[in-house]
């Protein structure tokens, strides 16, 4: 039988974190698996031959955060790309602003009734301000009221069905207040005081993190075939959790995605790294990569985004599907997980809960915190 002081199951940023910490703090060796043919999870890219254009294979992922230690931590490993998203959305046939903000109202509205509702908005709310979709929808004031019906129509209603498969009032509000109308003219899609892609591409900040020779990285290895083969003083799983419990108490639910990537004979697709389809289509937005580090092709590579339900064995778990009957049979999990010894859930997968990636690196970073 194999015996390893620390075994991770799951190769992407948030084992890869730990066993970085626990090489270099702990000074402990780490077999750290994963069943894909790649480390980075769903961070990971690739240089795609024919273009030489950097390609974000599980979709567009732009680092932001607020939080300093987060962004020096990972600066360890990486110089940046300095980089802010703007994201377009298709509404009525024109490319307007997304978020939804006041540049968008004036793109998208007559003038003089973009003007009232513009004023109407920061009297009633402020400047500079974010207020979710169904909150606005709340206001007493018919003209706020037209604008809220408008806007979850023609941006909300739209891409949270094919996203979801299901209405907005029916999914968590932690989700929705995701997609604010945001009263400012910052047509940046986030606002975090960092923002960045590593400038040679994530796979390549992970392989600087995993480069110890205490970490030894097994791909290709479901952590089922060697479960009754290998012995370990400690166990990180950051894979999903009901599937570690052999789904005892039934499938946790998760939303899905199929990316259809492909390359244009053509120097550019679209002026923005996103754009996206609220109501036209089945896919909800198209990613053009050459944009996330400005590279320079007279071809490009568009990814073309579309929602599915997962299944078990025919596609990828990728948005945990937050519901209070979910969230019950997560703590049956999380009650099972409690009777283990030296065995820990991390990540996405393994706490049922889906993470912006610095959010994903300062929960990794504290449960390191808590190891002995």
């Amino acid at each position: 039988m194999l015996k390893v002081k620390n075994l991770i199951v799951g190769c992407g940023l948030s084992g890869i974190i730990l066993a970085e910490r626990i090489a270099t703090v702990l000074k402990e060796e780490v077999l750290i698996i994963d069943k894909r043919h790649h480390i980075g999870g769903n961070i990971y890219d690739y240089t795609d031959q024919e273009t030489g254009i950097t390609v974000h294979k599980y979709g567009p992922h732009v680092f932001h955060t607020n939080m300093k230690h987060v962004w020096d931590y990972l600066s360890q490993f990486t110089n940046w790309h300095y980089f802010h998203l703007k994201t377009q959305a298709v509404i009525d046939g024109i490319k307007a602003t997304l978020p939804f903000n006041l540049e968008t109202l004036h793109e998208v509205l007559p003038q003089s009734l973009a003007n009232k509702l513009e004023l109407k908005l920061i009297e009633e709310y402020g400047y500079n301000v974010k207020v979710p979709i169904l909150k606005l929808k709340e206001n007493k004031d018919k003209d706020l009221q037209f604008l809220a019906q408008y806007i979850y129509e023609k941006v909300f209603s739209g891409y949270t069905a094919k996203q979801w498969g299901m209405q907005p009032e029916e999914i968590d509000p932690e989700i929705t207040a995701r997609v604010p109308v945001y009263i400012s003219r910052d047509s940046g899609y986030f606002q975090d005081k960092y923002q960045g892609i590593p400038r040679y591409g994530y796979t390549k900040m992970c392989q600087k993190m995993l480069d110890n020779p205490l970490i030894k990285v097994q791909l290709d290895t479901d952590f089922n075939s060697l479960r009754e083969q290998i012995s370990y003083g400690r166990l990180i799983f950051s894979g999903a959790i009901d599937e570690f419990f052999n789904y005892k108490f039934g499938e946790l639910p998760y939303r899905s995605l199929k990316f259809d990537i492909r390359t244009e004979n053509f120097e550019y697709f679209q002026n923005t790294a996103v754009t996206n389809y609220p109501n036209n289509y089945d896919f909800t937005r198209i990613c053009e990569h050459k944009h996330f580090l400005n590279e320079q092709s007279g071809k490009t590579v568009i990814s073309v985004e579309y929602p599915q339900e997962f299944k078990r064995g025919e596609n990828e778990r990728y948005y945990p599907i937050n519901n209070p009957q979910t969230q019950e049979l997560y703590r049956r999990y999380l009650q099972e997980a409690e009777k283990l010894s030296n065995v820990y859930f991390v990540g996405r997968l393994g706490d049922y809960k889906y993470y912006n990636m610095d959010l994903c690196v300062n929960r990794a970073l504290d449960f390191f915190k808590g190891i002995k």
